[in-house]
């Protein structure tokens, strides 16, 4: 079993090379990967002395792979964001069973102290939030949590007054809210202006630009950090893109690659603190890694970006 996002990418690449691209592995694309001697550009959580690596993994789908492939294609993931310095490992609760699996990757002895991890309440009812609570204690293996968000705003005035809590106590460093639906964004734009957050997650890309119309600009303008999910819009991005030849005036901005077409785009908004991409591929995340180097779009650049793919 293969997680939706990844296949699809594989899917594309076989697409392309049997219409005669010139393919390679994604390590071995031009500009596709990071300098070999350079770490991941960081941005600061505002209001802190901390910073993130601005590209992370989004473990969700991949995680589920767990039961049939095993922790390892998670952990070569994880190696692969280290070595080039990220550190941001998102999470969303699953069963206990498979959690426990996942959280003998994140408390490995040489993933100790390295990482920042995101952690989720995705249920409905107070005792089953504060199950998921212990639950993610028990993944990361301490008392405190890096990053406590209510996913999806699911159930979330019953979960939010605990997760206050969570933070006074110190079981949770920063607390937040996520989103990857823009039928939500109107609702998650008032809660941003009500309450007392540290970090958003919401859906943006190229194909989904909706945030930065309010919720980006917002998020600047409260000190709030931010999350990207969706960069390839669960894996459905890839197939909307096949059969399209990536242009030649991407290069003005180092872009090799269609996956790194959407990253550069997000990674442009200043707002966005860490884009976080799905995959058990350590090529695919070698390749989304490369995004974060050389040049950015200007807005410009990224208008031109949109009207190219919004027919695709």
């Amino acid at each position: 079993m293969k997680s939706p996002g990844d296949t699809t990418r594989r899917d594309f690449l076989s697409c392309l090379a049997g219409a005669g691209a010139v393919l390679a592995a994604p390590r071995a694309l031009f500009g596709s990967t990071p300098p070999v001697q350079e770490t991941l550009p960081t941005r600061p959580i505002p209001g802190t002395e901390e910073t993130l690596p601005i590209v992370g993994f989004g473990s969700s789908k991949p995680v589920l792979e767990i039961p049939t492939e095993g922790t390892e294609p998670v952990a070569n993931v994880i190696r692969m964001l280290l070595e080039h310095g990220g550190r941001v490992v998102d999470t969303s609760p699953r069963t206990p069973e498979i959690d426990a699996e996942f959280g003998t990757v994140l408390t490995a002895s040489e993933f100790s102290g390295r990482l920042f991890v995101a952690t989720k309440i995705n249920t409905d009812g107070e005792a089953s939030g504060i199950e998921q609570m212990r639950q993610n204690q028990r993944l990361v293996g301490s008392r405190t949590l890096d990053l406590l968000e209510v996913e999806s705003m699911r159930d979330l005035d019953v979960h939010w007054p605990n997760v206050l809590r969570w933070k006074d106590s110190g079981e949770a460093r920063y607390i937040g809210v996520t989103t990857s639906s823009i039928p939500q964004h109107e609702a998650f734009e008032s809660f941003m202006r009500t309450q007392p957050l540290d970090f958003v997650q919401v859906n943006y890309s190229v194909m989904e630009p909706n945030a930065e119309d309010r919720l980006l600009p917002l998020a600047q303008d409260l000190g709030l950090a931010v999350l990207i999910n969706r960069p390839f819009m669960n894996g459905t991005y890839f197939p909307r893109v096949s059969g399209h030849e990536l242009p030649e005036w991407a290069a003005e901005f180092d872009c090799a690659s269609w996956a790194q077409f959407s990253l550069k785009y997000i990674l442009a908004h200043p707002a966005v603190t860490c884009a976080l991409t799905e995959t058990t591929n350590p090529d695919h995340m070698a390749e989304n890694i490369g995004a974060a180097f050389g040049r950015l779009p200007d807005e410009a650049t990224k208008r031109r970006m949109r009207e190219l793919v919004q027919d695709f």
